[in-house]
């Protein structure tokens, strides 16, 4: 896949050091443009329409990042804004319509996002404007939590904003998108990254006084015209790769999937008159249950309706056999730890896994926790072992897959369950319960409770195709050969 986000970062950085347009002798200077800025400043601050700010240091060598053309000049963002500021740092009084009230998540997309605003009164609003008066073609920058997204205001809709966006003024439509561009380079994430306060305990965030202080390539204003135009009309062709590798990503997730349901309905491999049949194993996996249960091994299992044949959801091979998977395995649960209790880093050498961790059909083992010593005995029968198989049954349900060897026997979180068996595939039975057969039915049994959970019980009544064992291997095997190739 082609990583647009970094090539868009390349291209900010070509335009804005002069290297993505061709230097015009026409265009005149920075230096005459930044005058002709700082005369207007002037001319505003005589009339009262702006306040004089405090001079800004000239910028130092150390701080141009990059060569720039003769014609340009490294000048300080304040100088070259009319205002900086940022919105009201007092929570306001929530309503539910009146002006729009927006936040760092309203413009993090890199758009002006209206589809989650919060309402505020005409009365506060108007209030809020003495402070920050967001208008058409100003910038408006996250500078708390999310750092450095800039974009220009497009519209004459009427809103205010929150402490978490920054807003900057500078009176020209043109300049406001090329500040944009700046500060959504790779350069401006650099220095955003270097001049950001906050961390350990509290968030980061880019302080108003270290926002004046940037500093900027500044082009004379018709080469900035040229610019945008250049950059514009490269991220459209940008903006097809990226519609492109979406597509191609869903038709790879779609092609999986598709994969999995063919080798589960049989299409993926052939039966062989060498193999057991399914009743055949079917009955002897009843058998083993019986004495096992019998010899207080498992827990005996409980009586699950035969499956109707207007139950089948598709056609299968003659030597296949519908079941419910209670009937072939056994369904036990996890364990949480105390209430009041919390697991730990330290390493007790008893490994708990959690939902977050399980994930591709294993189980990511970087950042496991582990039980205290002292609550260990109270949970020490909740493992799961690297012969079975994991479902989640809270939080995100559904997910399936094995056990790492190298955490056998760990304990089990109780939003996910262990499926034990003998004489099944372990792989085919992950790809199985992976399958949209049973996913849709996970999606109907779910129960809708205060917090979605899949109960022990409609696990056991799962409906799935059982193939001859030797037949599930080769399954496993197709599906573990093809994939690859889906993938790319």
């Amino acid at each position: 896949m082609i990583d647009t986000i970094a090539i868009k970062n390349k291209i900010l950085n070509l335009a804005i050091s002069g290297k993505l347009t061709e230097q015009c002798g026409t265009d005149g200077s920075a230096e005459d443009y930044y005058a002709q800025i700082q005369e207007n400043k002037e001319n505003l601050i005589k009339t009262k329409v702006i306040k004089r700010e405090q001079a800004l240091p000239e910028i130092k060598d150390e701080e141009k990042a990059f060569d720039i053309p003769n014609n340009w000049k490294w000048v300080r963002l304040g100088q070259i804004c009319l205002q900086i500021t940022d919105g009201t740092h007092k929570t306001p009084k929530y309503q539910n319509e009146g002006v729009p009230f927006l936040s760092v998540k309203n413009i993090s997309a890199g758009f002006l996002d209206l589809s989650d605003i919060k309402y505020i009164s005409k009365e506060e609003h108007e209030e809020l404007l003495k402070r920050c008066r967001p208008q058409r073609d100003d910038v408006l920058v996250c500078r708390i939590g999310t750092l450095g997204k800039a974009l220009r205001i497009n519209t004459d809709m009427e809103f205010s904003v929150f402490v978490s966006l920054g807003l900057i003024k500078t009176g020209n439509k043109i300049l406001s998108d090329y500040i944009c561009a700046v500060i959504n380079s790779g350069y401006g994430s650099d220095w955003i990254q270097a001049n950001k306060a906050g961390g350990a305990m509290h968030t980061y965030k880019i302080n108003l006084n270290d926002l004046n202080m940037m500093p900027i390539p500044l082009p004379p204003i018709a080469e900035q015209d040229r610019i945008l135009d250049r950059i514009d009309e490269i991220q459209s062709n940008i903006a097809v790769i990226d519609e492109m590798q979406a597509k191609y990503y869903k038709d790879v997730e779609l092609l999986k999937s598709k994969l999995i349901d063919a080798g589960i309905c049989g299409k993926l491999t052939n039966s062989t008159s060498e193999d057991e049949s399914a009743d055949e194993l079917y009955s002897r996996i009843r058998a083993e249950r019986k004495q096992a249960a019998k010899e207080g091994k498992i827990k005996k299992d409980i009586d699950l309706p035969e499956v109707s044949e207007t139950d089948f959801p598709f056609e299968i091979p003659s030597t296949w056999k519908w079941i419910r998977l209670g009937n072939v395995v056994s369904v036990l649960g996890g364990k949480r730890i105390p209430a009041g209790r919390k697991l730990t880093t330290d390493d007790t050498g008893h490994k708990y896994i959690r939902v977050s961790e399980m994930k591709e059909r294993t189980v990511v083992t970087s950042d496991l926790l582990f039980v205290p010593e002292d609550i260990y005995p109270s949970i020490s029968r909740y493992i799961i072992n690297k012969e079975d198989v994991y479902i989640t049954v809270a939080g995100t349900i559904g997910r399936v897959g094995k056990i790492p060897e190298e955490i056998d026997g760990a304990n089990l979180t109780e939003n996910a369950d262990r499926l034990v068996f003998t004489n099944l595939d372990q792989e085919w039975l992950i790809y199985c319960l992976s399958s949209s057969v049973v996913q849709k039915q996970i999606e109907m049994l779910t129960t809708q409770v205060a917090q979605p959970k899949l109960a022990i019980k409609r696990i056991q009544e799962f409906i799935i195709p059982l193939p001859p064992l030797e037949e599930q291997k080769r399954i496993a095997a197709r599906i573990e050969e093809i994939m690859p190739l889906i993938s790319g």
